[in-house]
This record gives structure tokens, sequence and C-alpha cells, in this order.
């Protein structure tokens, strides 16, 4: 063995390792798995059948509950005796809608056993108190009805399609008794499609739940063309047939098994039977209150059954074999192969590291002394040309870090000042005071450029007035979000000036007040100093809406027309003193105003880049006018963002709508 090399020792190994392992752990699997498949496939049956059966009866003893309430109604019995009285007719009907509000599929239905006359009202077709049609006794599709009017059971539950109304629905059938009398049948359905989703489909492999009723008629299965659609009136069962077992001695089985479910309810029944050509274990369990027995059909071939207390020792047991013969596969590996390999690895990183002196693996006639001896000889290489390398480097390092440090000092400065910054300019926008006053009436979208901006927005209340406002300064970043300071300090006072109801009088007094604060001296150069702005006053009592702007617009519209006042085409702090002018609208119903910076008309996209536009913007308006507020809102940013696509922001947006309903 001392001839082989590295590769044949570790494939000798390997291979001993294999045949010691391998051989014993699949005959010790093998027999484990097949002594307790059975045991587990069992429990997990008659635990997934109980499972089952709570699923399909807590939500259908309510609908029965529901049905039985609407059945025994003096006002489904007083109606039933008089169908000609109107009054009678509207007390029910109207009694009768809280109901269908409660059943799980907003459906009921009603029969008069004198006219054979068929209510029915769901919440997806129009309600009317009109007879949807007359049963017929000479109509196979309605023996149904009679066949429950003869039976002596208070319910049944019926899975049916109705070709008059083309539903088919599990159908919950209560007799409407009056003096002893059958006079007719009320209850609900539950669309099929959704209760085989809610309580039958299964998504688990190799499981299938269904639901046979007492004669052994399919009323509920994964597979819709199974289900033995109006059993109740004789015909279904002998149309589609029962569960198709592999012989008459496994269909006797059943049969037992079906006599004990129901003698012993809340108990689960078990037998082995071939369904679909495959040997399966059927679990049944029966629900007296419903006349139904849930069946669990489980292929343990490919269902997942294995998990329980029984499996955990076996593991462990097969875990602790494999670990001892991998252990000793693994001693004879380390001696032969890694232990050698390893003390080179560790060379190896030591000389990474600059340790050149390091202790190499002993001589030895395989491919591992020859790698060792190659690595002396690098080793003895390298060892002068990183000492200059190493010394370059520390020298430029010192350098870096220090700039670096430098760097990361001046950097938090600036960040802490912006988010400080931002935190002062939030705090000033109204956002609580218009969620808590409007609420739903008010919709704002407010994007600043960066961390802080040069755009927000304005809200003041009066006794019978609201007033709105945007505002557009000059610049973005730090010095925008410095001049909205400034700006909101002379709105303030324009306001207590002014007043709220004279928006061109606040424009005209808020460009005075900027004009004193900012008067520029005599230098090389002029900064932007101007800003617009547009406000709105709402009057609650006379119901209209007084607008001027400084190159903002207020726009407005009902869904079907879009409409524009515009703005004065000077801005506040403008080096021309603009002229500012008060427009008027009624406060219409259902009419929605808006009020935008330039931001969001001039943002680029689309294909070319150009801006957003005017007319684009109008349309937006006109398409989602009729919207909640809060919708609007998301409508508009989701539009913008699909027409920026990649392009960046270019300025400050916000956005402000109101309307009063």
């Amino acid at each position: 063995m001392a001839m082989l090399g590295l590769r044949g020792k570790s494939l000798l190994a390997l291979l001993l390792a294999c045949l010691i392992a391998l051989v014993p752990a699949a005959l010790i699997g093998w027999q484990v798995v097949d002594s307790i498949r059975t045991h587990f496939g069992e429990a997990f049956a008659r635990n997934t059948t109980l499972l089952q059966r709570e699923k399909i009866f807590a939500p259908l003893s309510r609908e029965l509950a529901l049905s039985l309430r609407l059945a025994d109604s003096e006002v489904t019995r007083q109606w039933l005796r008089d169908e000609t009285d109107v009054a009678k007719r509207e007390l029910f009907f109207r009694e009768a809608e809280g109901y269908r509000r409660d059943f799980r599929d907003h459906s009921y239905f009603l029969i008069s056993n004198r006219t054979h006359a068929y209510y029915f009202n769901d919440g997806k077709n129009p309600h009317t108190e009109s007879a949807r049609y007359l049963l017929r006794a000479d109509k196979a599709d309605d023996g149904w009805y009679f066949n429950t009017l003869r039976d002596t059971a208070t319910f049944n539950i019926n899975v049916n399609h109705d070709s008059q109304l083309k539903v088919t629905k599990a159908w919950i059938n209560v007799i409407v008794h009056e003096d002893g009398q059958k006079v007719g049948l009320a209850g609900t359905g539950l669309e099929l499609t959704t209760f085989l989703n809610d309580f039958i489909r299964s998504r688990e492999a190799g499981i299938t739940p269904m639901i046979l009723n007492r004669q052994g008629a399919i009323q509920a299965h994964p597979d819709p063309r199974l289900i033995a659609l109006n059993s109740v009136s004789g015909k279904g069962q002998a149309a589609r047939g029962g569960l198709q077992l592999g012989d008459a001695q496994e269909q006797q089985a059943l049969r037992l098994a079906m006599r004990q479910a129901e003698s012993r309810p809340g108990e689960v029944a078990m037998l082995w039977a071939t369904l679909g050509g495959k040997q399966q274990l059927l679990a049944l369990s029966f629900i007296p209150e419903l006349g139904w027995h849930v069946v669990t059909a489980v292929d343990l071939n490919a269902a997942r059954v294995f998990d329980g207390p029984w499996l955990t020792p076996a593991l462990i047991a097969l875990a602790v074999l494999l670990a001892a013969l991998l252990l000793g596969f693994a001693y004879a590996v380390e001696k032969l192969v890694l232990r050698p390999i390893s003390q080179l690895r560790k060379s190896a990183q030591a000389m990474a590291a600059g340790q050149y002196e390091v202790a190499l693996p002993a001589e030895r006639d395989d491919e591992i002394g020859e790698l060792s001896a190659a690595f002396g000889v690098m080793a003895h290489k390298v060892r002068s040309h990183t000492s200059e390398l190493e010394h370059r480097v520390r020298e430029r390092t010192r350098a870096l870090e220090e700039a670096n440090r430098e760097m990361a000092a001046a950097h938090k400065k600036i960040d802490d000042s912006i988010d400080y910054a931002s935190l002062i300019q939030r705090a000033m926008l109204p956002d609580r005071q218009l969620v808590q006053a409007l609420g739903e009436k008010h919709a704002v979208l407010w994007r600043p450029r960066d961390v802080v901006g040069g755009d927000f927005y304005v809200y003041r209340a009066g006794e019978h007035t609201l007033l709105f406002g945007v505002v557009d300064c000059a610049g973005h970043g730090v010095p925008g979000a410095l001049m909205t300071m400034l700006a909101h300090a002379a709105i303030d006072q324009a306001i207590v000036d002014v007043g709220m109801d004279d928006p061109a009088g606040i424009l005209t007094r808020c460009d005075r007040i900027l004009r004193g604060m900012l008067r520029e001296e005599r230098s090389g150069h002029v900064l932007a100093t101007n800003m617009d702005a547009g406000f709105a006053c709402v009057d609650l009592q006379a119901r209209t809406v007084t607008f001027a702007g400084a190159k903002i617009a207020l726009y407005y519209s009902d869904g079907d027309d879009v409409g524009e006042l515009p703005g004065a085409r000077r801005a506040i702090g403008d080096k021309r003193i603009g002229e500012y002018q008060n427009a008027q609208l009624p406060l219409q119903a259902g009419r929605s105003f808006y009020m935008t910076t330039d931001g969001f008309l001039d943002q680029a996209g689309g294909e070319l880049g150009f801006g957003f536009g005017s007319s684009r913007f109008a349309e937006m308006i006109r398409r989602h006018a009729r919207l909640p507020l809060d919708e609007q809102g998301q409508a508009f940013s989701a539009t913008l963002a699909e027409y920026q696509g990649r392009h960046a922001q270019r300025d400050d947006i916000t956005m402000l709508c109101f309307r009063f309903d």
C-alpha cells in the first residue's frame, strides 16, 4: 500500500467504506420502513379524517342552523299561507335579505308547496321578489324536491346542478312545517367549486378526501366528474354510482365500515381497498347531523406518513450506525491522506501570511513529497520580493487610512446635518392636521428630489373656511429647504395680515415680506430667491372655492371634463412685481381639485425623455377623478413612476388634492 499514489489510497479506502456501510444500512432500512409503514399510515389516515371532519362540520353546521331558523321563521310560514299578501311578501323578503348576508354563499331559496314556485336570491344577480321558475312533478330535474317532501327527515343536503339557475351547489334543503303540514322548502347552497377548494381538495400527494351519503353516493370529491349530482331524487346515484372499489368483497367491506361509523359517530372506521387501481387505506367518520360520511383515501406509497414518534428512534439508530461506519472511514482517510495534506495546507497558509520559515511534511516518495519540495522552492523565491513590497504597502496604507478617517468624519457631519434638516422640514408639513380634519377628503404626493427640498404645502382651517396651498421655492436640497423656512414664515405672516379668504392678497403680502427679508446686495452674481405658489380658499357655507396662483394653476374635474384656473405669470420674489387676482368656482359635489408644482409637469420620461406635460397631466386627472382621493394619489404616483422609468428625478414634486362631497 506504501507504493500506491495518493489517488489510489483514497479510492481504496472509499471503496472499502461503501461496502461496509451500504450493505447493512440498506438491509436495516428496508426492514424498518416495511415494519412501521402500516402503523404510521393508519395513524395518519385517522388524524387526517378527523381533521377533515371538523373542517366540514363546523361551517356546514352553521349554514344548517341558519337554514333551520329561516324555515322555522313565523314570517316565512305566514307568507307561505298566503303568497298573494303583498305586506307579508315584503316582510319575508326583507327578513330573508338579512339571512342572505349571513349565509356563507350569500344566497337563499324558498319553495312554496302550494304553488311550487321557486324563489332564489344571491349576491351576484339583481334582487327579485318574483319566482325564478315553477317545479313540476313530471320533470326529472325536479325530483329532488318531491322526494325531499316525501322523506321523513327534517332536512337533507343534496349536491345538484340547477339547470334553470345554471349553478352547481351543495344545497341545504329544510322542510317548512305549519300545523303539522309540509308547506314548503327553504335553505341555502354552497358553490361547488368553492366548497371543494375550501373543504375537500387536498394539496398533499397520495391523499384523496371525499364525502359519501348514507347510500354510498359521492357528494364531494376532488374530481367533480365523480360526484353523484341530484342523489336525493334517486337518480344521481344510479347515474354516477358510488365509490368504485376493486371487487364485490371490498364493496361489502365498505358497507360494513359505513354501518360501523354510523353506530359510533366521532370515531374512525378503517379498511384496505383497491381504489383507482392502487391498494389504499380508507378511513371513514360519520357526521350524524349532516348524514354524511367523511372518507380519506391514503396511498401509503405516495403520501408522507413517516412523521411521528416511531420514526425518530429508527432514524437515530440508523444514523448512529452510519456515523460509526463513517468514523472508521474518516480515521483511515485522515491517517493515510488528510493528515499529510492538512500539514501541507497549514504551511501554505503560513507562507501566504508572510511566514516563509515553515515546517513542511517529511519527505515521501509519492505526490505529497513532490508537492512539499515545490512549496519549499516557491517560499525561497517569494521571500525576497515580499519584503520590499510589504514596506511600500505599509507606507501607502497609513496615508490612505488617515484620509479615509477624515473623509468619514466629514461625511457623517454632513449626513447628520441633512437628516436633522429633513426632520425639521417634515415637522413643518401639516400632515397630521390634514388627516385629522379631512381624512379621505384629501390626498398629498410629496416627493423631494433629495433628502430635503424646496417644495412644501400649506393647510389652515377657520370657522367655515379652509385654506390649501402648494409652494415651490427656488433651489433643491439644503438651499431649497432653507428657502422653505423663510417662505413658510412669510406665508404665516401674510395669512395673519390678510386673512384666509383672500388668496391673491396672501400672495401679494407674501411677495412684499420676502422682498424685505432678501434684499440683494450689490455683488458680482445674483441668487435665485423666487418661489411659485398657489392658494385655494374653500368656503364650506357658501360652497365656493377662491383661487389665486403665482405660476401654479388649480385644476378641477368631475371625471368628464378637466378645467383649469391658471396662476399669474410671475413668481413671488421675481425681478418684476407680479399682479395676482382671485378667481372663484362653485364647490360642486363630485368635483375634485388639484394643485401641483412644476416638478410633476417637467419630469422627464417616456422613450424620448420629454417632460410629463400639462396635457398628459390633465388626461391623468380626468381618468381617475371619480376614484376616492387616496386611490387617486396612488394612481398618480404609479402613473408618474411608469412614465419616468429609469430617468432621474429632475425637481422636487408636490401635489395636493381635495374634494368635498
